[in-house]
């Protein structure tokens, strides 16, 4: 099963439009924003999929995403505990 993971996009990276910086459950991850048409703004919600942004959704459908995930349990905590560990930018 392949999950998508709602962010809230807080930027834009200047020198790369194609990349925005998101917060993800509190962490924050430069994500792949060109798949997007239009390009997503700050302050809107994406979901995520391995780093790439995979469609624009409003505040209600993040937050519905995010409860069924917090739902699944232990596999969406421990999804959360990798992404606080990487290194990624």
């Amino acid at each position: 099963m392949c999950l998508a993971i709602p962010g809230e996009v807080l930027e834009i990276l200047p020198d790369r439009p194609d990349l925005a910086k998101v917060e993800v459950s509190g962490v924050r991850r430069n994500i792949n924003i060109s798949l997007l048409d239009p390009p997503p703004e700050p302050g809107e919600w994406i979901l995520i999929h391995v780093g790439f942004a995979l469609s624009t959704v409003d505040e209600y459908e993040a937050r519905a995403v995010l409860e069924f995930l917090e739902g699944l349990g232990q596999t969406y905590t421990d999804e959360i505990d990798a992404l606080h560990d990487s290194r990624i930018e």
